[in-house]
């Protein structure tokens, strides 16, 4: 997971700051085309893709099953369930923040221009690669408590971005909040995988990816909404409370057993005690 996170964020480095380079030499029109011109390489990576090899009875019995199935799982186990809470918690207010409104911050409250917008995405992704790469020092029996220590520093850092009158506080707030955010959902996803047994992943994953492409379009229009009714400085400090308070409380919650095997497993230990002598 700390891989496919790391290899995700480390483009983002450049990425931005060179679209606004490229934006501001030949227009928006050309990072778009620029853009779509970088999915042949996505085309062409699914296509060399191998066919899955063909499991024994047994295995092909139990991957027969749908999304229902998923769904059955993550309801059955608390600590799964509470980790997609707190992904669709950080989709509804956080995500928006560095993906739909980020622009506007950055050329409505502090006058950047394009150049200065991409810079201030490339320092998003900065903190984004610094989380991911993280996730590599992490222990299993430290996460909740990591999970807990960045959940406040992305609440504070979004106060900070509702705060900042220079682009340099709000850089610095913007690396804190993207660490914070990446190391809390690399943790949340390396949970639930942990958790999910192996014929059940793919569709476990199904149902914790809802918690972000099935909330995101909502969540975009929703901190957009509340920007134009009452001002995005505003905005950003509700959205700083309604975190903390959402994310607290599933992580003194259902969250707190997340270390535990999942129903009907039990670690060797357990085993051990229960041999008879």
């Amino acid at each position: 997971m700390a891989v496919d996170r790391s290899a995700y964020h480390a483009p983002r480095l450049i990425g931005p700051a060179a679209a606004g380079g490229v934006i501001g030499l030949w227009g928006t029109a050309s990072a778009f085309f620029v853009n779509a011109a970088s999915f042949l390489a996505l085309i062409a990576a699914i296509a060399s893709l191998q066919r899955r090899a063909i499991g024994t009875p047994e295995e092909e019995e139990q991957r027969k099953g749908g999304i229902k199935d998923g769904f059955r799982f993550v309801f059955s186990d608390a600590p799964t369930l509470a980790m997609i809470g707190l992904c669709a918690m950080s989709t509804v207010c956080v995500f928006p923040i560095m993906g739909v409104i980020l622009p506007l911050y950055a050329v409505d409250e502090l006058g950047l221009t394009s150049g200065g917008m991409g810079a201030l995405m490339s320092a998003a992704a900065v903190g984004s690669l610094s989380g991911a790469i993280g996730l590599l020092s992490i222990r299993k029996e430290q996460r909740r408590k990591t999970m807990i220590a960045v959940s406040f520093s992305a609440s504070l850092a979004i106060f900070g971005l509702s705060q900042a009158q220079h682009a340099l506080v709000a850089a610095g707030a913007l690396m804190v909040l993207t660490v914070s955010f990446s190391t809390l959902i690399g943790l949340a996803n390396i949970t639930v995988q942990e958790r999910t047994p192996d014929h059940l992943r793919g569709r476990v994953s199904a149902v914790a990816g809802l918690s972000f492409f099935g909330l995101m379009p909502f969540a975009g229009l929703g901190i957009t909404s509340l920007s134009d009714a009452i001002g995005m400085r505003p905005s950003l400090a509700i959205a700083s409370i309604a975190f903390i308070i959402g994310a607290s409380a599933i992580l003194t919650g259902p969250a707190r057993r997340a270390a535990a095997p999942p129903a009907g497993e039990t670690t060797p230990a357990a085993t051990v005690q229960t041999e008879p002598s």
